[in-house]
């Protein structure tokens, strides 16, 4: 299940505000500053920051490769401001 264009938009991280990884086939939404996994479950983003799991440095190396794959969007800002594609200012 794919979420809402338009929910993508307002998606940020809970804990630092920034934008997040929507990674439509992990069915989750990731933070790579903080190394945080946000789950997504039954089509409902989780973004509480006690039910976010921590990424080792082996899971970061794997879910970054995922940002530029073709099922990842980054979230907090339009499609037309980049938000559907390319690699995050962080």
């Amino acid at each position: 299940m794919t979420l809402d264009p338009l929910l993508l938009e307002l998606l940020v991280c809970p804990q630092d505000k920034g934008p997040l990884w929507y990674l439509a086939d992990e069915e989750c939404l990731y933070n790579p500053r903080l190394r945080r996994r946000y789950p997504i479950r039954e089509g409902i983003p989780v973004l509480l920051v006690e039910e976010a799991e921590g990424a080792d440095d082996t899971e970061h190396a794997r879910l970054e490769a995922l940002t530029s794959g073709p099922s990842a969007r980054l979230t907090g800002r339009p499609a037309s401001e980049g938000g559907a594609s390319g690699q995050p200012a962080f």
